[in-house]
């Protein structure tokens, strides 16, 4: 056992979590290029994964494909996936085409120099990459392109939003939109300035609501990451935020936006003023937001990165409407079990009493918020939720806020066979053991809180 991470001394803003607008979500990359990826927990027997490719902090002339299942702990992939040819590689965007294939768009130079072209790449299985070309930004008296970030509208057409600079102020950036006008994307419309958002902002990311466009861009200037929302792709947006709305603070750039498996919206942001890579969540369209916290594993090692989301085959299945005991994946012989309404993990055995066993056996159900995924009653009838953090039993009060806290997403567990829960309305917090008692906690990035977070489902001992 490891010394226990800190946990959080109140409920976060997730606890009031409000419902999202009923119309169709439309990811900036677009459902029908990442998959069916919305905001629901995956059916049984697929899984959801987050894919990002960051260059290092340590080295910008490569990337690594780093994936996660729960868009809070980041796995290696594959480290030094893509170098190119020639130049350097910054602010990687990463997207999903419909010919299946993923591609890279990138900032070709560093800061220091000037840059005219983004590079672009392309792979069939997000580790092994090939270098397309490199394509000069037709903008006169351009000085640097940086950042650009695909973006793939609802009608299915392929964008790139990039932040040029002009030689006679060369520290002064504007978004472009570039649109392709081949499927192979090969060949562009001539850039286009986003309207409203005006001079001096970089690093702008588009994502779409029904109608409505939202762009989350930083000011150069005050160095906070701004937001805006507009009726058409190029504009004219409304900057509506501005400063430190958001309570990210300031020295941050590189905004992603994704929508949740729950339906919410995560932003990660590089905090390259402090050395930390960021994320935060909004649950009532994008007004207000958690706290920021640092990504887990990667924080300090990854810069700038896009994430998409797809929903893919292999993810983990509990048969429904069955009884269940749980084991620990790394203490094989302690089970889940309620005492005094808590949920422990003491040792069954067959020889434990009757009431122990009994005590230790769940029925798996549809998930109360979500039916793709889990919800576990016990004897009596009450569920499995979690209240300050801990695992406990109550009965049912027929609330949303109940039904959200009794709700966990199955993801693949750390050994063959076993399965971690993640909270349902906690996203990236898992079912974990600690000292034989089980609580919500979130992931610290090692092998070990996989492993206390990993549990397989057994017959029942009773």
């Amino acid at each position: 056992m490891t010394t226990r991470p800190s946990t959080p001394s109140r409920r976060a803003l997730l606890r009031a979590m409000a419902a999202l607008p009923a119309a169709a979500l439309v990811l900036g990359e677009a459902p029908g290029l990442l998959g069916t990826a919305l905001a629901a927990a995956p059916a049984a027997g697929s899984a959801t994964r987050y894919t990002i490719v960051p260059f290092l902090d340590s080295n910008d002339g490569t990337v690594n494909v780093y994936q996660s299942d729960d868009a809070t702990d980041f796995r290696l992939v594959q480290s030094s996936a893509y170098t190119p040819p020639s130049n350097r590689i910054r602010d990687a965007s990463v997207f999903k085409h419909t010919n299946g294939y993923y591609y890279l768009t990138y900032t070709t130079h560093t800061w220091q120099d000037p840059s005219t072209t983004i590079g672009f790449a392309r792979s069939s299985d997000r580790v092994n990459w090939t270098f397309l070309y490199d394509y000069t930004v037709p903008i006169t008296g351009l000085s640097r392109a940086w950042a650009p970030e695909w973006f793939v509208d609802s009608d299915g057409s392929v964008n790139v939003i990039v932040s040029c600079s002009l030689t006679s102020d060369e520290w002064i950036f504007t978004p472009y939109l570039l649109k392709a006008t081949d499927t192979a994307l090969t060949a562009w419309t001539s850039p286009v300035a986003l309207s409203g958002i005006g001079p001096n902002h970089i690093d702008t990311y588009i994502v779409k609501t029904g109608s409505t466009y939202h762009a989350f861009t930083k000011n150069e200037t005050a160095k906070y990451i701004e937001y805006g929302t507009a009726s058409n792709l190029a504009g004219p947006y409304t900057i509506t935020r501005t400063g430190d709305w958001a309570g990210w603070g300031s020295y941050r750039e590189g905004p992603s936006v994704i929508q949740l498996d729950n339906g919410g919206w995560r932003i990660f942001f590089d905090g390259y003023g402090d050395g930390t890579y960021y994320y935060s969540d909004s649950y009532d369209s994008f007004a207000t937001w958690s706290a920021p916290r640092s990504l887990p594993g990667i924080s300090g090692t990854a810069r700038h990165f896009t994430v998409i989301k797809e929903t893919v085959t292999g993810g983990p299945s509990l048969t429904k409407n069955a009884t269940r005991s749980f084991r620990s994946a790394n203490y094989t012989t302690r089970y889940w079990q309620e005492q005094s309404a808590l949920l422990n993990l003491p040792v069954v055995t067959s020889s434990s009493t009757t009431a122990e066993k009994q005590a230790s056996t769940f029925t798996v159900v549809a998930g109360l918020a979500d039916a793709n995924a889990y919800s576990f009653r016990d004897a009596s009838g009450n569920y499995l939720r979690h209240y300050s953090f801990r695992g406990r039993f109550d009965p049912n009060d027929g609330t949303s806020t109940f039904a959200r806290d009794a709700t966990f997403v199955a993801r693949t567990g750390s050994a063959s066979g076993s399965v971690r829960f993640e909270s349902y309305n906690y996203p990236g917090y898992y079912l974990r053991h600690y000292n034989y008692q089980l609580r919500v906690e979130q992931p610290d990035g090692t092998d070990l809180f996989r492993q206390d977070s990993s549990f397989v489902a057994a017959a029942a001992w009773a």
